[in-house]
């Protein structure tokens, strides 16, 4: 079983902002393999199914964003889930471009604290991750503004696009094609 969860903050009024990306991915994901993220449980709404042969469940933390690792951890914790191998993390990065996506099978926090929050929480930070592109904040601005605004419709675009390729790299992962996912996204440039 792979546990994918896509980080977001939970309430109409941050729908499709730069910090609900993970969410976006999530409803896409959920759409193409008729999946139902409804279920309430383990502070997130929760949906089993098959994706790529592989039994799945996508959760979507309701704990908000900072709190993240709470849900995950009882996820995992739950239904005795190996982070390292059986845990896919989506989530927004402030560091890649609109339409960027980049996997990792670890990494740190990066300045994130849903980040943050999963890795204090789980024990480790040696779990595969898709991020995806939301451009870094403008000079001045308060990077809560940032990540809780939303997109223009350009970057809105460059957006559903990344989202489509998130989708793509997941069915990878779950077919064990990290590595191969690895070198055909975080290679791709993109255009300004």
């Amino acid at each position: 079983m792979f546990l994918i969860v896509g980080l977001g903050n939970p309430g109409k009024q941050y729908e499709h902002t730069r910090h609900n990306v993970g969410f976006d991915v999530m409803d896409v994901i959920a759409d193409k393999y008729n999946i139902s993220i409804s279920e309430k449980k383990h502070k997130a709404l929760c949906g089993k199914g098959v994706i790529e042969g592989q039994k799945v469940v996508l959760a979507k933390p309701q704990t908000f964003m900072n709190l993240s690792g709470e849900s995950v951890a009882e996820l995992l914790n739950y239904y005795k889930l190996d982070p390292e191998n059986e845990l896919l993390v989506i989530f927004d990065d402030i560091s890649l471009a609109p339409g960027g996506i980049r996997i990792r099978k670890k990494g740190s926090a990066g300045g994130h604290n849903g980040i943050k929050n999963i890795i204090a929480q789980i024990g480790t930070q040696n779990f595969m991750r898709i991020k995806v592109g939301v451009g870094e904040k403008p000079k001045g601005w308060d990077l809560a503004d940032h990540v809780l605004g939303h997109f223009d419709a350009v970057d809105r675009s460059k957006v559903e696009d990344a989202i489509i390729e998130a989708l793509r790299a997941a069915e990878m992962i779950l077919q064990g094609e990290v590595d191969q996912a690895m070198n055909d996204f975080n290679g791709k440039k993109q255009e300004v």
